[in-house]
């Protein structure tokens, strides 16, 4: 099914799209100390940065691997509380650890988590984490790869959808109006290869801050008018979080 597209505006045309990095992607996402309630920022105890520099050596062993391209560990710095439609989801994604690897391909996302490296940083995770949640990808859409070499204010939204089909097409048109009002350049948009609990997830990164992105986004009245409307005229809701290389 199509997406209702309401207010549409000519100057955000549909991103415009390159074929996808052909890895495969296990994306992890943790609730070590997560934010709760109205407060967007998670705890930073001695014990999740431990935690974290665990995980950096771990990932590094699990890099090695190879069938592994890239494993990469990030650490949110502000999980806001969800709204609009994503605001009675029964799990939250207010995840405070991320781990990304990506493998040479799909078909080695299996193998890959069945090596004794994967199964260490998995430990790490699960022995700190009230809950893990993993999802083997696939990138179905790509404005760029993700530079994840060097610093940056990175994102994985984590959508939800009453139609996935209908949704994948409105983050299109989503897509475009991020690419105009806030500079995005990159975004590789990760969809499970099974079951999940989202419809898919985007990941992307600028090279400005929190407050930087703010101000891009929520002083421009369209950001309500045409991203928030259509989302909410499709039953769309994200749960964004911002995150930086651990």
């Amino acid at each position: 099914m199509d997406p209702t597209i309401v207010n549409a505006k000519p100057r955000y045309r549909p991103a415009t799209l390159v074929d996808p990095p052909g890895f495969g992607y296990l994306l992890l996402s943790a609730d070590v100390e997560p934010p709760t309630g109205s407060r967007p920022f998670p705890g930073s105890s001695d014990a999740r940065t431990a935690l974290l520099g665990r995980l950096k050596s771990a990932a590094a062993e699990l890099a090695q691997v190879d069938a592994v391209e890239r494993a990469t560990v990030y650490r949110t710095v502000l999980a806001p509380p969800p709204a609009g439609y994503a605001r009675n989801v029964e799990h939250p994604a207010r995840y405070d650890v991320v781990v990304l690897v990506e493998t040479t391909s799909p078909g080695e996302l299996d193998g890959v988590q069945a090596n004794d490296a994967y199964t260490q940083l998995r430990k790490e995770l699960d022995s700190a984490a009230a809950r893990v949640d993993t999802m083997p990808a696939t990138c179905v859409k790509c404005i760029a790869d993700v530079d994840k070499s060097r610093p940056g204010l990175f994102l994985f939204n984590y959508f939800v959808a009453d139609d996935v089909d209908a949704a994948l097409k409105l983050w299109d048109h989503l897509a475009g109006w991020f690419m105009t009002e806030t500079a995005i350049d990159n975004s590789t948009l990760l969809q499970a290869t099974g079951d999940s609990d989202y419809a898919f997830v985007n990941h992307a990164r600028w090279d400005f801050g929190v407050p930087g992105l703010a101000l891009r986004m929520f002083t421009k009245p369209s950001f309500r008018s045409f991203v928030q409307a259509n989302m909410n005229a499709n039953r769309v809701g994200s749960m964004p979080i911002l995150c930086r290389l651990a």
